[in-house]
């Protein structure tokens, strides 16, 4: 994939800001989450707010940091009883965006997760029930990977962040997230 994306930066591509600027996103975004290794689970849709600072260091190169606030987890139904997992992070992503025509960026990077709650909803025919869970990890590393393209300052971002680290103290679940962002960028 590297390979890829530096041939395709070589072929003249440009950023839309100038070289040295730095720049401001707020944005708000649509997470689809889920947990690997969770038996048959469904998606946990949620929402995620934040802001980006973008570094330009070349035409074709950037380096952004962010901090955003994300809502996940994953759903499953056991038959007699549904189960949430709620999940709210604290998540610092850090990107390289290397752009492959004019706006259009391919990106990766890493992204640390800091967990600010933790629940597990439990649903019956008797009622429902949720609990904070014992045995949950704090932090969460991942990977984003992803593509953004930006018109008069409007970004819509896709990224995929792929867990690296265990959710849980038991179990091989990690986090397995697609977000997808709309943010407005401004100059510093």
């Amino acid at each position: 994939m590297f390979l890829a994306v530096m041939a395709m930066a070589s072929m003249g591509a440009y950023a839309q800001h100038a070289v040295g600027s730095v720049t401001l996103q707020p944005k708000v975004a649509l997470n689809i989450a889920n947990l690997t290794d969770n038996g048959k689970s469904d998606p946990r849709i949620g929402l995620a707010a934040g802001a980006e600072v973008e570094y330009t260091l070349t035409d074709m190169f950037s380096l952004a940091g962010g901090i955003m606030y994300s809502m996940q987890g994953a759903n499953r139904d056991d038959g007699p009883v549904e189960y949430t997992w709620k999940f709210d992070y604290l998540n610092l992503p850090m990107v390289a965006n290397v752009y492959v025509a004019k706006n259009l960026a391919l990106k990766t990077g890493v992204q640390f997760g800091f967990n600010m709650s933790h629940k597990l909803k439990s649903e019956t025919s008797a009622g429902t029930n949720e609990v904070d869970m014992s045995g949950f990890k704090s932090f969460d590393f991942s990977i984003p990977l992803g593509i953004s393209y930006e018109y008069q300052n409007v970004v819509l971002d896709a990224r995929y962040n792929l867990g690296l680290t265990k959710v849980f103290d038991h179990g091989d679940q990690k986090n397995s997230l697609f977000q997808i962002t709309l943010g407005y960028r401004f100059d510093l």
